[in-house]
């Protein structure tokens, strides 16, 4: 249709369309919003059956049993090891080194011969000293013998009693210089006897530090060093506030055992015991230096090496003792998760129990409370836990320590009574356990 200039559009159509589009959008635009509401709504409730449903199932963990059993309670410190006793072997005459009695690396007794300087000059020296006393011996005896002749002549009356004096004051320094002459002889023979180089202790040789065929000068050169290796020594400090109780210990003359253990602290090489203390503390580290002695049989210490000492103040006879990965930390203190069997539903739980911290030794804690012997604690898989929460023991075999509960005489008390623990552990699970499941435990 077309409209003339003067004719005005019919307002009736297009005044009820509008309304309707804006009203249909709007319908729309609801419809919308309510679908996503209504998915977000069903995607939460399917997460939270799926996180309800997780937190029913079991959770899996490792368990291993508490263990009373003697143990040691000890202070830690940081040790080298030392030469009981350390000699830097050098000539005591200069000359040439004329040849090696020794293998570097060799152990060599106390005055063996080690080395052997040239001889013949302090040879010579000896024999000429020899030569000037048989001269003097000659003169004396002529002197002897004028004095013989002049004393005759003057009980005769032929000379005075000056020259009679003077035949006497010559036959005393003959006598003086043959005195002389022995000094000579016996200095002479103990430059040749310091040819030879003797070992002045028993111990372990090192490598050699000089050729033969080089000049030496006495006293100077260094020609090897000997370490004496059985027994050997270990340095180490104890901060201030430790001191008092070894110190005390030690004036009371009671026996303290040193255990010394390997760089990791995991292995222990030998034991021996604490020697003495240092009569000063350092002002500048707040520590005592203190020294233990080793019999170092197998020869497992070496010097300059690092160890880690454990200095036993006193045994428990009956320590509660679980592995260090058991026990956690919270608001509450510490705390360990133990298992408890429902015999209704046959299903484990956890539950967390408090417990009292005596001593962490490493790899184990001592306990003064809170679980009982032959209770199953968890070592691992405590992260997904809660409050009675249902759990699978978990039956895979674990890595097991290399050491036996009978006693291995190179490990200590509380390795063997880590793997005692783990060998009950691993009986139980052969016949079955709980549950259907053995309890099986990993070195922690």
């Amino acid at each position: 249709m077309i409209l003339h200039e003067n004719e005005v559009p019919n307002p009736g159509k297009s005044g009820w369309v509008r309304p309707v589009v804006y009203v249909v959008l709007l319908c729309l635009i609801v419809v919308g919003v309510w679908r996503v509401y209504q998915n977000r709504k069903l995607a939460a409730q399917l997460a939270a059956q799926q996180a309800d449903a997780l937190l029913s199932r079991p959770v899996p963990v490792q368990v291993t049993q508490v263990v009373e059993k003697p143990m040691p309670i000890y202070l830690e410190a940081l040790g080298t090891v030392m030469p009981y006793y350390s000699v830097t072997v050098k000539a005591r005459v200069s000359g040439q080194l004329d040849h090696v009695n020794f293998k570097e690396g060799q152990t060599v007794k106390e005055n063996q011969t080690i080395l052997v300087v040239d001889p013949l000059p302090y040879k010579a020296a000896l024999d000429q000293a020899k030569g000037t006393l048989a001269h003097d011996e000659a003169l004396l005896a002529d002197a002897q013998a004028e004095y013989r002749r002049y004393k005759a002549l003057y009980e005769a009356g032929v000379v005075s009693k000056e020259q009679l004096d003077l035949e006497l004051a010559t036959q005393g320094q003959y006598e003086g210089a043959i005195e002389s002459d022995k000094a000579a002889i016996e200095t002479a023979q103990l430059q040749l006897n310091w040819c030879t180089v003797q070992s002045p202790i028993t111990g372990k040789i090192g490598l050699r530090l000089v050729d033969p065929g080089n000049i030496i000068t006495a006293n100077t050169t260094n020609l090897v060093i000997i370490n004496q290796m059985q027994p050997i020594a270990v340095y180490f400090t104890l901060p201030e506030n430790q001191l008092p109780q070894v110190l005390d210990m030690l004036r009371d003359h009671r026996q303290l055992v040193a255990e010394a253990y390997d760089r990791g602290d995991t292995t222990r090489l030998t034991s021996g015991e604490l020697l003495t203390a240092d009569n000063q503390i350092d002002t500048t580290t707040g520590t005592d230096r203190l020294k233990a002695v080793f019999t170092n049989a197998d020869e497992q210490l070496f010097p300059n090496q690092f160890v880690n000492i454990h200095l036993i103040m006193q045994q428990r006879p009956a320590a509660l003792v679980v592995p260090s990965s058991a026990v956690q930390s919270g608001n509450q203190g510490a705390y360990v998760w133990t298992i408890r069997h429902d015999a209704a539903t046959n299903t484990d739980h956890a539950r967390l129990t408090p417990v009292k911290v005596a001593l962490a030794e490493g790899q184990v804690t001592i306990l003064d409370g809170g679980v009982t012997p032959g209770e199953s604690v968890v070592i691992d898989g405590a992260d997904r836990l809660k409050q009675d929460a249902v759990v699978e023991l978990n039956a895979t075999r674990a890595a097991q320590p290399s050491f036996s509960a009978e006693g291995n005489p190179n490990l200590s008390p509380v390795a063997q009574g880590l793997e005692h623990s783990a060998q009950t552990t691993r009986a139980q699970g052969a016949h079955g356990g709980r549950g259907g499941a053995g309890n099986k435990r990993t070195h922690p």
